[in-house]
């Protein structure tokens, strides 16, 4: 059987439409529509029901969904098996966000090298939404993300706190920073905080809804955005980057999610890898809070949208 035809089920599945699983796997739909008409014929069921509002799975359509995961995991723990180098007899391929890679897991791989020799590693890249889909499909075993999408099959567990902070790119920034200032797209509840925090703040217009990519972006120009304290401790370091006295922070936590049923003992050491890892960041990110603490006026750090919360 066609595994494309597979991949483009469950992705019409989980989409719920043919336009936005065309969209995810960048063919058009037609294209999509086609697949899963070919499906349908060698299947001889119809697997969905369509309508204006989108698709949804007939009673066929649900049965086969678990045949065709359980398809997809099995070919991925086939070729991932015969991609094991010689010397190694075990297997990890992990994933993360952009920003969750520098600071955290760059450090996992080098923690299991050091408890688990055996062990064959492969880092992958992608926004949640990659990420989750190569979850689903077996592509992954564990991911890190800031934003997890929970799905069967899948387990999550928070591992840590990051606290995004307002920084700039020129010495001693005070607030308001108005047209200097860009907003960073970090979810629908930072949004919601901002909004209560700032409901008249002026910024320079740009929005980004790239994460921590935004570093990259405020350096090379006068600006300034909320970004994970942790990422950005190295820019504060060398000077780089600017904390803004008097701003709030807001928590954000870190997941990691992984497969319900890889290697017990494969994701046993990452969760060890995880907890001693984050033990040191904890202390890195203690630096930068206590720094900024230092410089608010009241040397306390609030919540934004919650200007009593008082962070400890």
């Amino acid at each position: 059987m066609d595994l494309t035809l597979i991949k483009t089920f469950v992705e019409v599945a989980a989409c719920g439409s043919l336009q936005s699983a065309s969209e995810k796997l960048l063919v058009t739909q037609s294209a999509v529509s086609l697949r899963i008409q070919r499906l349908e014929d060698q299947l001889g069921k119809s697997l969905f029901t369509r309508s204006k509002s989108g698709t949804e799975l007939t009673s066929a359509g649900r049965e086969f969904e678990h045949y065709a995961l359980s398809l997809l995991r099995l070919w991925e723990e086939a070729r991932q098996q015969v991609a094991v180098p010689a010397g190694f007899t075990d297997s990890l391929v992990m994933g993360a966000q952009y920003s969750l890679w520098p600071r955290l897991g760059f450090r996992i791989i080098d923690r299991l090298h050091e408890t688990m020799p055996q062990l064959s590693i492969r880092g992958e890249l992608g926004m949640p939404e990659r990420l989750t889909r190569m979850l689903i499909e077996g592509t992954l075993h564990s991911a890190l993300f800031y934003t997890p999408q929970l799905r069967p099959g899948l387990v999550a567990e928070k591992i840590m706190e990051e606290e995004l902070i307002l920084v700039a790119s020129w010495p001693d920034p005070q607030l308001p920073l108005d047209e200097k200032y860009v907003l960073v797209d970090w979810g629908p509840e930072f949004i919601r905080a901002h909004g209560i925090e700032f409901p008249d703040f002026r910024f320079s217009g740009v929005t980004l809804a790239i994460g921590a990519l935004a570093a990259d972006f405020i350096r090379r120009r006068q600006g300034s955005a909320y970004l994970p304290a942790r990422y950005v401790k190295r820019y504060i370091d060398e000077g780089t980057l600017h904390l803004v006295p008097d701003a709030p922070a807001f928590p954000y936590p870190v997941w990691m999610v992984w497969r319900d049923d890889a290697d017990p003992a494969v994701i046993q050491a990452t969760r060890e890898a995880v907890r001693h890892v984050v033990t040191q960041l904890d202390a890195e990110l203690e630096e930068v809070l206590t720094e900024l603490r230092d410089l608010n006026e009241d040397h306390t750090l609030h919540e934004l949208g919650s200007p009593d919360n008082i962070i400890k």
